[in-house]
């Protein structure tokens, strides 16, 4: 995940979630406040774990939801021959 992802994943969960914005125009004031808040005092964004960590992570995740199969024994999803 890049740091802008990152950022936008935090202004998210940190405030817009939390917020109650009466209008397009609320919500705009209110962001741009907190991204000039987040300008006045940046705090570096510190990762827990290395790469190799969260590729073997993400490759573990990966295998559980999508098991190895023969590739003979996987049907179509769409078959346009039926059409």
């Amino acid at each position: 995940m890049n740091q802008v992802e990152r950022c936008f994943g935090l202004l998210t969960d940190k405030f817009i979630r939390r917020g109650v914005h009466t209008s397009v125009q609320a919500l705009e004031k209110d962001i741009t406040a907190w991204i000039d808040g987040w300008n006045d005092n940046p705090r570096p964004f510190c990762w827990t774990k290395t790469a190799d960590e969260i590729l073997e992570s993400l490759a573990d995740y990966l295998a559980k939801i999508n098991p190895s199969t023969s590739t003979t024994d996987q049907q179509p999803i769409c078959d346009i021959s039926d059409a």
